[in-house]
């Protein structure tokens, strides 16, 4: 069965709630084994008009699941995106206070800074020429729906993830900023460190051979609901490495070598 507007409302107040109270809600794909894609993005818009609604404002795109190892755990072929928010901005080197996040974890990535509107059946050459920068970032995901079902044992699947922005929650940008026409992205790297011991590295080329493909596919994939990317939006293009669990007195150090240095500590 369809989801009705009652339950896409539902869904979306069910995610808020779980947000504001620091609780997670049951899986979706439990409660509408059918539901789609297109129907769990209109859970995520529903969530984004709550949080609109609370004086928060659009700061750009994250784009997940673009690893292959990520896209075969849920059994897909495609990416996904959410939105990012003023309020998940932080500073590299900065602490994330604690109880802020549920099961936060963290994730590495090339951020895009776009000076230019983007939108539609756009090109590689394209992407390059509407970014203002390129830079070194780390990305804080949480979840606000549950990851396994307690009673089936079930795991969350794309729908859930997809309603729950994404699994969304926090950006560190680092200072360094390069012109993306002079860099091969494929071949930027990073040493992610977790409390002083290396726990992933990876580069690029993990993010779709190219993390400009992932955003030609955001911009795709806005198109269809009549949207865009906005000059002064910062895209992150998809991690290059496994999530990494992220738990209280944890300090991340991701080290991208002449590319620049992103750091974060959780209280």
């Amino acid at each position: 069965m369809p989801l009705t507007a009652t339950d896409i409302e539902q869904a979306a107040t069910a995610l808020f709630e779980a947000e504001r109270d620091g609780t997670q809600t049951g899986l979706l794909s439990i409660a509408h084994p059918d539901m789609t894609m297109d129907e769990a993005y209109a859970v995520q818009r529903a969530l984004v008009d709550r949080k609109l609604a609370t004086g928060r404002t659009v700061t750009g795109w994250k784009i997940g699941l673009t690893s292959k190892a990520m896209q075969d755990a849920l059994k897909i072929d495609i990416p996904d995106s959410g939105i990012l928010f003023d309020d998940m901005h932080f500073d590299s080197g900065a602490t994330v206070p604690r109880d802020r996040y549920i099961q936060p974890r963290i994730e590495a990535e090339i951020a895009f800074i776009m000076n230019k509107d983007l939108g539609g059946e756009v090109t590689r050459e394209t992407v390059i020429d509407a970014t203002r920068a390129i830079a070194p970032a780390l990305e804080i995901l949480d979840t606000r729906i549950l990851r396994n079902d307690p009673k089936s044992g079930a795991t969350r699947t794309i729908v859930d993830t997809i309603s729950d922005n994404a699994a969304n929650a926090g950006i560190v940008l680092g200072d360094a900023r390069h012109d993306p026409k002079d860099i091969d992205m494929r071949w930027v790297g990073a040493i992610v460190m977790k409390n002083g011991d290396v726990e992933e590295t990876g580069l690029g080329a993990g993010v779709l051979n190219d993390p400009v493909e992932g955003i030609v596919w955001l911009c795709r994939r806005l198109h269809e609901y009549g949207r865009t990317i906005r000059a002064g939006d910062v895209v992150l293009s998809g991690s290059f490495i496994r999530p990494l669990e992220a738990r209280s007195g944890d300090k991340f150090d991701a080290d991208y070598g002449p590319f620049g240095r992103v750091q974060i500590a959780f209280d």
